[in-house]
């Protein structure tokens, strides 16, 4: 049975108002929606502060950027070419965190609609089993 099919057959078996919460919780969010996403929940505040710092690493490693092209000798292209390659290291693992972010709200999401069919599931069985005796 495909995806789709099992989704189906449990939309028909849910009551309007259950169908309507699943429906909510179903499908992948865009690559957008998933970005400002990360914005939300207890760790809000973190992703903001994070991408000011993004932001300030980015600059920096432009700036240095810049001046080891334009740098005249050989101690300075030195010294801004690390520099520019540190900044580009630390901007590289702030993006990974932030794409981490994203995969833990969605892995999250998963886990709820799961727990979700799983409640609507044993609520079934529980009716059934009362029904039967």
């Amino acid at each position: 049975m495909k995806k789709e099919e099992i989704d189906k057959l449990i939309s028909q078996s849910l009551s309007k108002d259950e169908a309507e919460f699943y429906k909510n919780l179903e499908g992948e969010e865009g690559l957008f929606k998933s970005m400002t996403g990360i914005y939300s929940g207890k760790l809000a505040w973190v992703t903001a502060v994070m991408a000011i710092v993004h932001l300030v690493v980015a600059v920096i490693a432009f700036y240095s950027g810049y001046q080891l092209f334009t740098a005249e000798s050989a101690d300075e292209m030195l010294y801004f070419g690390s520099i520019m390659f540190i900044a580009l290291m630390f901007a590289g693992m702030i993006k990974l965190w932030t794409w981490l972010q994203m995969q833990k709200k969605s892995v999250l999401r998963e886990v709820k609609r799961i727990e979700y069919q799983v409640a609507v599931l044993i609520e079934k069985i529980s009716e059934k089993m009362t029904i039967d005796l």
